[in-house]
């Protein structure tokens, strides 16, 4: 049924992984295990640096808020992808797709914007030490996340309305497991052409703006960095290298899927690209940004009880 003599989807139908049972519950057991070990990394950070006096900083506030965000990001497409999984159940209805489109714009705009606060933060840190209490403390740095949501929200909004004005009618198998943007362009009847004018130049700026700042930012961190003595030379590049692969995974997943012709877009290559920006690189955030410092792992022992949550005044 074609577009000219199709009647308006009530709900789309998801891509599925694999037609063998065997493999579909093999991809099962793989994104539940990606799914809650980062459930479990990102809820550990948000206990750790709550619950504990000497992590009341503004890096970890970032950090903290950063898990927030990751949850809500990993929790927008993953149940569902399980229960396709599991169930063979792969309909969604067309309100729905909308909503989870919406909310995955809101947690993952806010997750790259995050990053660039907190590359601000380190570099506050690291090239201005002495200005750093005036400058970033948990007054401002709740103004930064607050911002954040705020920009990214308008953002979802604005492309979510986008959508909601195409018309979607005949198809309705979506190719991809969960509601993103190139997928719902493709199957729709109407004109997209203002829907990718706008992705270039808007999402073009919101993408490429805080990915040049971090770069930039990082620049100067390590050229700062290579004035500390070798110990502290090699412990700053080893946790600046881990958190720039994190940057240029998350950066360079987005940029592939979102970036390129609705015309030329590939329902393989965007899945693969979409698990690494809405599933690996939520998962990998605690582990990479957090639980690797000395400070978080006296906290997790003082969590486990081997000593007081809250040092003596």
């Amino acid at each position: 049924m074609d577009c000219e003599n199709g009647t308006e989807i009530e709900d789309f139908v998801l891509l599925d992984f694999s037609t063998k049972p065997s493999d579909r519950f093999l991809f099962f057991l793989l994104l539940l295990f990606m799914y809650s070990a980062g459930l479990l990394g990102n809820v550990i950070m948000f206990l750790l640096i709550t619950l504990d006096a000497r992590l009341q900083t503004p890096m970890y506030f970032l950090l903290r808020s950063l898990s927030v965000i990751d949850v809500g990001f990993i929790s927008v497409t993953m149940p569902r992808m399980l229960v396709c999984l599991i169930t063979s159940s792969r309909t969604i209805p067309f309100y729905s797709c909308m909503a989870q489109f919406f909310f995955l714009y809101v947690f993952g705009i806010t997750d790259l914007l995050l990053v660039s606060v907190m590359a601000l933060d380190r570099y506050v840190a690291i090239c201005n030490p002495l200005h750093y209490v005036s400058v970033m403390n948990q007054k401002v740095c709740g103004h930064l996340v607050a911002g954040c949501c705020i920009v990214s929200t308008l953002h979802a909004m604005l492309h979510a309305g986008l959508l909601l004005r195409l018309s979607y009618r005949g198809k309705n198998h979506l190719a991809h497991y969960f509601c993103d943007h190139q997928p719902l362009l493709q199957l729709s009847c109407s004109d997209t052409s203002v829907n990718e004018a706008v992705i270039f130049f808007e999402g073009g700026i919101m993408i490429f703006g805080p990915l040049v700042f971090v770069i930039l930012t990082y620049i100067r961190i390590m050229a700062t960095i290579m004035k500390f003595t070798s110990s502290g030379r090699h412990k700053a590049f080893s946790t600046c290298g881990s958190h720039l692969t994190l940057v240029v995974l998350f950066y360079g997943a987005i940029i592939a899927v979102y970036f390129s012709p609705t015309s030329k877009y590939s329902s393989d290559r965007g899945s693969v690209f979409a698990l690494m920006y809405t599933v690996i690189t939520p998962m990998c955030n605690p582990y990479i940004y957090s639980l690797r410092n000395k400070e978080v792992k006296g906290a997790m022992r003082n969590l486990l009880g081997k000593g007081s949550l809250f040092p003596p005044k």
